[in-house]
């Protein structure tokens, strides 16, 4: 990756194009890549600034837009078809290991301003130790539902008893994320190589934002606390391919 700062949308485009991400899955790389490209193609279109598309790359908006179309197309598929889904259920809210989940900024912010009015309220840690702060203990709904992050927009199984399973440790087919959230993941990596040198594109946990904002910490204290070393990015994306 060349060290000169990119001077116009041109230029990240270029940047996107050379770029080579460690691990993963080839095919999703470059699907995210292509329509990456689409993306920064439009907005040098449209006349955007070079500054504002940064941001978009950086907060991880353009990642998770890309992303959200990739889901959209996968509405009307098997896998969603059969979900076992439903209200209460839950389970694929016990969140794995420290981080629960890799999020963007974007979605740490929005996570967080949908919690922090409910702050000092019992929270999903009153009915599991490891739920998420974002459910209601009693209905075990999502309290943050509209702003809740891709991984969770993303995860269907077709069988409840495997969901719980898993909550509990015990591994069990049928659980799996769609795969707009492998698209978002190597989008927000391509747009860290292409920020290189201008700017710092972080990720964070999920369970420490949502966390910080149901124990009422500011927006920023949050973002501190929840802030990954850049290696946890890489590694997500190597688990979300099987790798």
């Amino acid at each position: 990756m060349s060290s000169k700062r990119p001077a116009s949308i041109s230029d990240l485009r270029q940047r996107v194009a050379r770029a080579r991400l460690p691990g993963g899955d080839r095919a999703v790389t470059e699907r995210a890549r292509r329509m990456l490209d689409v993306y920064l193609e439009t907005a040098d279109t449209h006349g955007l600034a070079l500054a504002d598309v940064a941001r978009e790359l950086k907060s991880g908006t353009a990642a998770l837009r890309i992303g959200g179309a990739e889901l959209e197309q996968q509405a009307t598929s098997a896998a969603l078809r059969d979900a076992a889904c439903a209200p209460g259920c839950a389970f694929c809210c016990i969140l794995a290991g420290e981080d629960g989940a890799v999020i963007f900024e974007a979605e740490a912010r929005a996570l967080h301003g949908a919690l922090v009015p409910l702050a000092g309220e019992p929270d999903g840690r009153d009915w599991s130790a490891r739920a998420c702060p974002a459910l209601d203990p009693e209905t075990r709904a999502c309290r943050a539902y509209d702003a809740r992050p891709m991984v969770c927009r993303a995860y269907v199984s077709p069988d409840a008893e495997a969901c719980r399973q898993v909550a509990e440790g015990i591994p069990a087919p049928g659980p799996g994320l769609l795969g707009g959230r492998a698209v978002s993941l190597a989008v927000q990596m391509l747009a860290r190589a292409a920020l290189q040198g201008v700017a710092t594109v972080p990720s964070f946990s999920l369970s420490a934002v949502a966390a910080a904002a149901v124990e009422g910490r500011e927006i920023d204290a949050a973002l501190r606390e929840a802030r990954h070393k850049p290696r946890v990015m890489d590694d997500e994306r190597k688990r979300a391919a099987g790798d």
